[in-house]
């Protein structure tokens, strides 16, 4: 405490003090100065505006600095208060203290500012750590839950930056904890889109949106930026600081806005694209230069040109009165300390020792100090900090009737004592790989696994559902309701030895809903063949046919065809219509010696080999045949796959090898049966 006390005491620190107070008033001018040009200029460029914005973020510091390099070379600065205090030398010099008249309240203010000092010092510590927590957070979404955008749009992204004249380099990815694009890194610059939105929205409004986030790294705002944290972390307790920030965002977002527009013209398209994007938005602060920071209605009425609501007129008496304000404390705060040589009446400052009781007695308390308000700043948060609650969690997962996640979450007791991730583990596998694993793309597949902490499954999970949502705008998801149906039908009706959301019937069911109409055949027996099939009659398996009038991405009139031909009713799909002909299906003879060990392989001239087995036994089945040669070491040399469709009386194939020793290892399986032969043979190339 006494060297905390002792530091008050310095030049350095009443410096500080006086500037931390001055800069009150100078921060309250500059932020008027900036709104009456801001008004002047009205709807105006945005590059204008953004470029006085800019001015008047940078003045802030400068302001700050001068006054504190002015104030350190003024005289009260240099009167340092004796610390500790001295005891009085004789009862008489005590008592000509106590008789001493009160001391003016300039003085006190004096004695008083140092004490700021450490609470100042705590605030921007404090900040500081915050925005050193965002930055590792950025870092964090380049590395985690990513993946690289296919080659189009990669390709598409470089002919965008090349159209900005944009040198450097820009890669484009993919990830599962972004709502929004987002722009982060200046070396190494990347583009972070949410997993789904490049098919969720039209070319042309990606393609908006992609050069709105290649104009924030073309602009260099990651500088700008800098600039902010600095000045939000040292200026921190003044509300203009934040003010004049969030002007400098909502301008610098109009710049890329604009760029847009000039590059693709259509305004409206753009300005619906954003529109989009803030219904499926997480509700949290944005790590970085995000596609739709600043006042997105704003930005939408402006990009629309539609007029805004008329301003009101007390914002211009309120900046007076400011103004007023400030001038008056300026002037009595520099009149005050003009004065201070006068106060004990022989011209200069008194240098008499102070107790320790009557300076801490004379600290404003703590809660008078100037704070910014809470909601003036946007902290930078972390999503995987703050899971979501319990009543999020249903609702992200299940729903009545639902035999899947949520029930299973619901049912399974938790075990007392074992970890949260062992006991969630298996509700996220069992959500990847059982209710989504007909729907969801590889890249969601791949970004999915990548996470490692349950609340970004968890939002994960919730923008899965968001971007496939019909109509967002509403609180059901006619898309999820739907889907969990699908399944819970196709475990009720296809289920055999395996559930029915396993079975092809389950899988087609579940990916494409419906069919628009059934032929079913649950018997089998006598069957009329159509012409397309080789006409007359036959007897089958049981099977049926599935019509789709229309299937998107496919096609129209499309038929598929589900065989039985175990009579289990595990119906298998299939695109041979003869394998529901129970009279053409020969069961095949045991395999030959010659398929078990039949494999030959005859070295030719010039490093060639010939690799051969017989495939006689097979009768008229298909057959996978995979070769591989490997070194004698076993390092892979050469591998072959094909299928074979019968009846061939061998397979053969060439290859050409260098010198040496290999081993020659063939696998057959044959596609009715299932049955697998295998066969090695060591061979030597001269």
């Amino acid at each position: 405490m006494r060297l905390l006390e002792a530091c008050i005491h310095t030049p350095l620190a009443k410096a500080l003090g006086w500037s931390l107070a001055h800069f009150l008033w100078e921060g309250i001018l500059i932020a008027l100065a900036l709104a009456v040009l801001l008004f002047l200029c009205g709807p105006g460029p945005a590059r204008l505006r953004y470029a006085l914005c800019c001015l008047a973020m940078l003045a802030m510091p400068v302001a700050f600095g001068l006054t504190l390099a002015v104030t350190l070379r003024a005289p009260h600065a240099a009167a340092v208060v004796a610390w500790p205090p001295r005891a009085p030398e004789s009862s008489g010099e005590a008592q000509q203290g106590g008789a001493a008249s009160p001391r003016p309240f300039t003085e006190r203010v004096r004695e008083a500012l140092p004490w700021l000092v450490p609470f100042w010092m705590a605030g921007v510590l404090v900040f500081y750590l915050r925005s050193l927590g965002s930055w590792m957070a950025v870092q964090r979404l380049r590395r985690r839950g990513v993946c690289a955008a296919s080659a189009a749009w990669q390709e598409r992204l470089q002919r965008l930056r090349l159209r900005l004249q944009l040198s450097q380099g820009v890669v484009l990815l993919e990830s599962c904890l972004v709502d929004v694009p987002v722009a982060i890194g200046f070396l190494r610059p990347a583009i972070l889109m949410p997993v789904g939105l490049l098919m969720g929205l039209s070319t042309d409004q990606v393609e908006s949106i992609l050069i709105h986030e290649l104009a924030h790294i073309r602009r260099r705002d990651y500088l700008v930026n800098l600039l902010q944290k600095f000045v939000e972390c040292v200026l921190f307790y003044h509300p203009a600081v934040w003010w004049v920030s969030g002007v400098v965002r909502a301008e610098r977002e109009n710049c890329c806005d604009d760029v847009v527009v000039k590059l693709n013209g259509d305004a409206r398209g753009y300005a619906a694209a954003l529109a989009t994007l803030e219904k499926n938005r997480w509700p949290a602060g944005e790590p970085a230069m995000a596609a739709t920071g600043g006042s997105l209605m704003k930005r939408i009425h402006r990009l629309i040109q539609q007029p805004e609501r008329p301003r009101t007129a007390a914002a211009p008496i309120f900046a007076v009165g400011l103004l007023v304000v400030s001038l008056g404390v300026a002037v009595g705060g520099w009149q005050g300390k003009a004065a201070q040589p006068l106060l004990n009446g022989r011209g200069s400052v008194s240098a008499r020792p102070v107790p320790a009781a009557t300076v801490s007695a004379e600290i404003p308390p703590a809660r008078n100090l100037p704070v910014a308000p809470a909601t003036a700043s946007r902290p930078h948060t972390d999503r995987s900090a703050s899971p979501l609650a319990p009543a999020q969690t249903e609702h992200l997962w299940g729903g009545p009737g639902v035999p899947l996640l949520a029930q299973a979450q619901a049912q399974e007791p938790v075990r007392k004592g074992g970890p949260l991730r062992a006991q969630l583990a298996t509700p996220y596998q069992k959500w990847l790989t059982e209710d989504v694993a007909y729907i969801i793309t590889d890249e969601e597949r791949s970004a999915f696994k990548n996470l490692q902490t349950d609340p970004e499954r968890e939002h994960f999970i919730e923008q899965f559902w968001l971007r496939r949502d019909p109509t967002p705008g509403t609180l059901e998801n006619e898309f999820k309701q739907e889907h969990y149906r699908r399944i819970a039908y196709s475990n009720e009706h296809f289920a055999s030895k395996i559930p029915g959301w396993k079975t092809d019937r389950g899988r087609i069911y579940i990916t494409y809903g419906p069919p628009d109409e059934i032929e079913s055949h649950p018997s089998g027996g006598k069957y009329e063949r159509p012409a397309a099939e080789g006409g007359g009659t036959t007897s089958t398996f049981p099977f049926e046919q599935w019509r789709y009038r229309f299937i998107e991405g496919v096609g129209n009139n499309i038929i598929i065809e589900f065989v039985d031909p175990t009579m289990t009713g595990e119906y298998r799909m299939t695109m041979d219509p003869s394998e529901k002909d129970a009279l053409r299906f020969v069961q095949p003879p045991s395999l030959p010696t010659a398929a078990k060990a039949g494999a030959t392989v005859k070295v030719l001239g010039n490093g060639a080999a010939l690799l051969a087995v017989p495939l006689a036994g097979y009768g008229d089945h298909k057959v996978n045949v995979l070769f591989r040669i490997t070194s004698m070491t076993g390092r892979p040399v050469a591998d072959f796959e094909d299928t074979v469709p019968g009846p061939v009386p061998s397979y053969t194939r060439f290859v050409s090898l260098p010198a040496g020793s290999y081993r020659f290892t063939v696998t057959l399986k044959d596609v009715t049966t299932g049955a697998v032969a295998k066969d090695d043979v060591s061979f030597e190339v001269k």
